[in-house]
């Protein structure tokens, strides 16, 4: 380690826990932080706060001084937005951009992180990877197509101008310092009150994000440029997720399945009442819905062979979760 390591995002859920790894690392560490965020993660944290967005070019030069490496980890990641050109301007042209200027300004090693949203999926939920194909058209929602959009741009820095950046894929990552709460984490709090008794028929790929955070920075010491690389844990139902949630907090399991049809209607009436009150966010999302239809099952076999990857148990990353959420009075 020859210089300091900067994190995008270090204020949220991923890019907290990247940079608490890099500080138990040893490694002096720059969080990059829009000046509204909230800074509850890094209370107590030796780190060097620079303040700056994605969406201003303007304010990003001071951040790569005496920096070395770049994990990129600050994403717009919501699966609905009243104003779409907002998410682009940030997981688009804002990545593309921050990155181009961070190797410009002499950074020598980039993790760039992606999302599983950007892979292809399987039929009867075998699980994909990095090699599954897809499409623009296949990416449903601003979230899937900004971040698809975003990561192509990064492959081609990659390859075009021959910049150092490896590209990760985490899966759903779970666990502590959810402070926003993440769509994920809003689900698993929901859920631990007691209020999701049914469920639809879908399944997610469930990975701690302290396994996730370990993975970043594997990439950073074995990574190849241009490639990528699933950050993933344990294929789980949704069923399976809210069964796991209920035994943890000892409470009611949910009792029964309902087809997407029948939840879309109230997704819709939803984000049109979020319209109607700037304040307010919509739990259930048109997107969401129509995410839910496909298995998003995935096997991270490429990361364990290439960097050395694992992951604990699902339930872990579900018991520390909810813990947090305790801890926090969020729940």
């Amino acid at each position: 380690m020859t210089g300091k390591a900067l994190v995008t995002g270090g204020t949220g859920f991923v890019g907290s826990a990247v940079l608490r790894k890099l500080i138990e690392r040893g490694q002096e560490v720059k969080a990059f932080a829009r000046p509204a965020s909230n800074r509850a993660n890094l209370e107590n944290l030796s780190v060097e706060i620079v303040e700056g967005d994605l969406k201003d070019a303007a304010s990003w030069g001071r951040a790569f001084e005496g920096v070395s490496d770049l994990y990129h980890v600050a994403a717009d990641y919501r699966l609905w937005v009243r104003d779409p050109a907002v998410m682009y301007r940030t997981n688009v042209e804002g990545t593309e951009g921050f990155i181009r200027a961070a190797a410009e300004a002499g950074v020598e090693n980039i993790v760039y992180t992606s999302s599983v949203a950007t892979l292809g999926t399987l039929a009867r939920g075998a699980p994909a990877d990095e090699t599954t194909p897809v499409t623009l058209g296949d990416m449903i929602g601003h979230y899937k197509r900004s971040k698809y959009l975003g990561e192509e741009a990064v492959r081609r820095l990659a390859v075009e101008e021959k910049i150092n950046v490896v590209i990760v894929n985490p899966s759903t990552p779970i666990g502590p310092r959810d402070v926003k709460p993440t769509p994920t984490g809003r689900m698993v709090l929901e859920a631990a009150k007691g209020k999701m008794p049914a469920y639809v028929d879908t399944g997610l790929n469930v990975v701690h994000v302290d396994d996730v955070a370990e993975g970043h920075i594997l990439a950073r010491e074995k990574g190849k440029p241009g490639e990528r690389y699933v950050l993933g844990g344990t294929d789980m139902t949704l069923r399976e997720i809210l069964v796991s949630i209920a035994d943890i907090v000892k409470g009611r399991p949910p009792i029964m399945q309902l087809p997407a049809a029948a939840i879309l209607p109230l997704a819709y009436g939803a984000e049109f009442a979020a319209r109607l009150m700037p304040s307010w966010e919509p739990f259930v999302t048109v997107d969401g819905v129509k995410l839910s239809k496909k298995l998003m099952f995935f096997k991270s076999d490429k990361a364990i062979s290439e960097l050395g990857y694992s992951a604990r148990p699902a339930r872990e990353a579900l018991v520390d979760a909810i813990g947090w959420f305790r801890e926090s009075k969020l729940l």
